[in-house]
């Protein structure tokens, strides 16, 4: 069955934007005002150190600029994202991009500045002016890189050579995603198909064994053909994540990488450590799907595969709309008011058409609604990701409205646990309703899988993120060679015995793009983790948590994240989320288990 077109899609299923902006004619006026405003800014270049009140004025005229850029944009974006063919709105979305550039050249001006103002001097411009108490963290988080911030002309040299270090990120994704051609695989209905991304990702879940091993095999074929050249990428983007963080005068990449936030280093650690203590657990889960499944050898290609067959829960969106709620009462009322609107506002794109951009997404900006962005099905999946995308939309909303925009967003080391806790909270409803020993059992593999595919997986990218970096500081080439030992024995490792060792897994290390985002996937498991914490936190905890948890959908980024998990309750500098979240998944497991002999 086709897709529909975009115009064919009821109203009642789209997202108004025309809350954003009115129309058309009016994102162009203000997208002119805007790019005007921008050209502008260079007024305030040499003035920031002068005095309290030029600081002031100069960051407030930066902030107010930036807000009124996101607006502009996200009204560009999300025109183009529910129909990519429109030229119309592509060319918006063009405009607007290089526009945000244009901004974020025309301030790069700001920290340097900010960081040749003296402690001393800084101390005497906030009691001069009073009104640069508002910003005091802001400008704490560019003061405390002071000891790792070049001189401005060095500065200028490190940014002038980025377009040089960043070529391996690129050619990474050119090769990929442009050069990179799959080979042909046989589908379900015993069809050959060229393989793609998405399709791999539905084939690999298929009951025909002999469908997901065509298909992995296919992937890794692909992917062996330019396994020397992505070892040279990989290897390119790790030594220019090292040069940055030698020349900026830290210890490490990581640390480097981590301090953007202000996170510790301790985080990742502990999470590392615990996570390797608790390998047992994700052992028997992998031995447990060996037996389901009745396989002598179980590959990793059958690891993806639904050990419980398809569920009897279907949800239209009306349906899923009233679940959601329910599922969410533990958050409270005034909580449950914001998930109202969210859900009957028409902020939500819900349907899937022809060339509306794929997955899902909450977006908006300070001055909008949260929007969210949806490809429906009536099925479960669909039903959890709307809670999910929903997590992140009243966390925004909560922030919005809390913090001024300075600190209106969030960041990204906590962008996640929000979403995952509501999550974690439909699980905990469906396994408080559901009675049924089959849809039981389905739930319970659902969290499961979604853990081992979390906590497990994204803990083994950040160790080998470790290695590669820690291995060329010590002038250790990576080679496709060196690459593949080191990942099929730590893929070995994390799985264990159940497994078969060897063969063509000790490859993925190729494919995974978050490798070259600089130690970016270690908050997926951190986050999923203190997710895991904070849903028991609301659902069987005291009205203090609860508030707690509300506490820290206010916080935006008028802290550390650190900081503001602490507050939430959690304190992920101690492994005790850690230990509450492996708790939880062998609560689970233990369920599973006795579940499956039943069936």
């Amino acid at each position: 069955m086709a897709l529909p077109k975009r115009s064919e899609v009821s109203e009642d299923l789209k997202w108004d934007l025309s809350r954003v902006f009115k129309d058309d004619a009016a994102w162009e006026k203000e997208y002119d005002n805007v790019a005007n405003d921008i050209q502008d800014l260079a007024n305030f270049k040499g003035k920031l150190s002068k005095s309290g009140k030029d600081l002031y004025e100069a960051i407030s005229a930066m902030l107010e600029v930036g807000r009124r850029l996101d607006k502009v944009y996200t009204y560009a974006t999300m025109s183009s994202d529910v129909d990519t063919s429109d030229s119309h709105y592509l060319g918006y979305s063009a405009k607007v991009q290089a526009l945000a550039g244009q901004f974020g050249a025309a301030i790069s001006f700001v920290d340097p500045e900010i960081l040749s103002i003296s402690p001393e001097k800084l101390a005497k411009f906030i009691e001069d002016e009073p009104r640069l108490n508002e910003y005091k963290h802001r400008l704490e988080m560019v003061t405390r890189k002071r000891p790792h911030t070049l001189s401005a002309d060095q500065e200028k040299l490190v940014a002038d050579a980025s377009d040089a270090l960043g070529s391996s990120s690129n050619t990474f994704n050119v090769l990929t995603n442009s050069d990179m051609e799959y080979g042909f695989t046989q589908d379900e209905n015993g069809e050959m198909v060229q393989l793609s991304d998405g399709l791999y990702s539905l084939l690999i879940q298929s009951q025909d064994r002999d469908v997901r091993k065509n298909a992995f095999q296919t992937m890794y074929d692909a992917y062996g053909q330019f396994e020397n050249s992505l070892a040279s990428t990989l290897s390119g983007v790790t030594k220019a994540h090292n040069y940055n963080a030698k020349v900026h005068k830290y210890d490490s990449a990581r640390q480097a990488a981590l301090d953007e936030n202000g996170v510790p280093t301790t985080v990742y650690d502990t999470l590392i450590k615990e996570v390797n203590a608790h390998l047992d657990l994700l052992h028997r889960y992998v031995a447990l799907r060996k037996k389901i499944l009745g396989l002598k050898d179980l590959q990793m290609y059958d690891m993806y595969v639904p050990l419980t067959g398809k569920p009897s829960l279907t949800y239209t969106f009306e349906e899923a709309k009233k679940e959601g709620k329910k599922a969410l009462a533990p958050l409270g009322k005034d909580y449950l008011k914001h998930v109202d609107y969210i859900f009957n506002n028409r902020v939500i794109d819900v349907a899937e058409s022809q060339n509306k951009v794929t997955g899902a997404y909450s977006g908006g900006s300070y001055d909008t609604d949260p929007y969210e962005l949806l490809n429906w099905e009536d099925n479960v999946d669909s039903l959890y990701t709307l809670v999910h995308e929903t997590g992140h939309s009243v966390h925004s909303w909560y922030t919005r409205n809390t913090q001024p925009y300075v600190y209106g967003d969030y960041p990204i080391f906590v962008a996640e646990i929000a979403s995952t806790t509501n999550e974690n909270i439909l699980t905990e409803y469906f396994l408080d309703h559901i009675q049924d020993p089959k849809t039981r059992a389905f739930v319970l593999n659902y969290y499961l899988d979604s853990f081992k595919g979390t906590l497990y997986r994204q803990t083994q990218f950040a160790e080998f993120e470790q290695f590669i970096h820690e291995a060329d500081a010590k002038g250790q080439p990576l080679t496709a060679d060196v690459l593949d030992k080191f990942y099929g024995d730590l893929n070995q490792r994390y799985y264990g015995d159940s497994v078969e060792p060897g063969g063509d897994i000790a490859k993925e290390w190729s494919r995974i793009p978050h490798f070259y985002y600089d130690f970016y996937v270690y908050q997926y498991a951190t986050g999923f983790a203190a997710a895991t914490a904070l849903a028991n936190n609301v659902v069987h905890g005291t009205d203090k948590q609860r508030e707690a948890y509300i506490g820290f959908l206010k916080s935006g980024s008028s802290d550390y994240p650190t900081e503001i998990m602490k507050k939430a309750g959690v304190d992920m500098t101690k492994p005790d989320y850690l230990e509450e979240a492996f708790k939880t998944f062998e609560k689970r497991l233990n369920e599973f288990e006795g579940l499956i002999d039943q069936l």
